[in-house]
């Protein structure tokens, strides 16, 4: 077991990140935006109703991002408590949770086929209920049902959350998640244009960025299976001189 670090929060951050930029995540970006807030792709680019239109995307792009933070750090503190309860087997949990993220891993890189995980599992929503309110569970059931695209680097987090020391560990594992995949949709959410043509751009990249964090979790599976990962986050805190929490 370890604690969590600055390290360890990066990686965490940088997952979430990558499950933004994930294949069959970042190309429907702008359908979740035009649909948690009720408004047309034309009347988010367009710019008309100034303040009021982006008062509105900000609004709900917050309350959709709270919604899938509600239910990931639910998960981190599920995974923590279980790693709590399996403390005396940690060894043997070590083991099979490193070898579960290089699988994860080699999965990501085309190297793999699992078809479990090439099963999507979302919960459709036709229609976004209860104004504000909908937001929330609108961003619950993207957390809860969103699969493959964000399943293996989320399994992988909490597998990395259940290593812990601690269940408050877990969850701000996954706050951190939350915050890395967060920042960027409201971020996108706020520029749909400038999203809209970087889209364009990026998209002939989304296997590479595939691949890298392929071989990401593959390195991060290893440090977990070898029980070194204590001791690469001591390393890269003394080398870069942040403190762990």
């Amino acid at each position: 077991m370890f604690s969590i670090g600055d390290v360890s929060l990066g990686i965490s951050f940088l997952a979430g990140f990558v499950s933004f930029a994930s294949p069959c995540v970042l190309p429907l970006i702008p359908s979740y935006i035009s649909f948690i807030t009720g408004l047309s792709l034309e009347e988010l680019t367009e710019g008309k109703g100034g303040f009021k239109v982006k008062r509105i995307t900000v609004l709900n792009s917050v309350l959709f991002i709270l919604g899938f933070t509600i239910v990931f750090v639910a998960f981190g503190a599920t995974a923590s408590l279980m790693g709590e309860l399996l403390r005396q087997y940690m060894g043997l949990v070590g083991k099979i949770a490193g070898a579960l993220v290089i699988v994860f891993g080699l999965y990501m890189m085309g190297l793999l086929k699992l078809d479990f995980l090439m099963r999507e599992r979302r919960i459709a929503v036709r229609s976004k209920p209860l104004g504000a309110v909908g937001s929330v569970l609108v961003g619950m059931a993207f957390a809860a049902g969103w699969t493959p695209c964000i399943g293996p680097i989320l399994s992988s987090i909490l597998i990395l959350a259940s290593q812990g020391e601690t269940i408050y560990g877990g969850m701000l594992l996954l706050s951190v998640y939350s915050l890395g995949l967060g920042v960027p949709f409201l971020l996108a959410a706020i520029l749909i244009d400038s999203f809209l043509n970087l889209f364009h751009r990026v998209k002939r990249y989304l296997r590479a960025v595939e691949v890298v964090s392929g071989a990401f979790l593959v390195v991060i599976g290893v440090l977990i299976f070898t029980n070194m990962m204590q001791r690469f986050t001591g390393y890269l805190t003394l080398v870069t001189g942040w403190r762990g929490l």
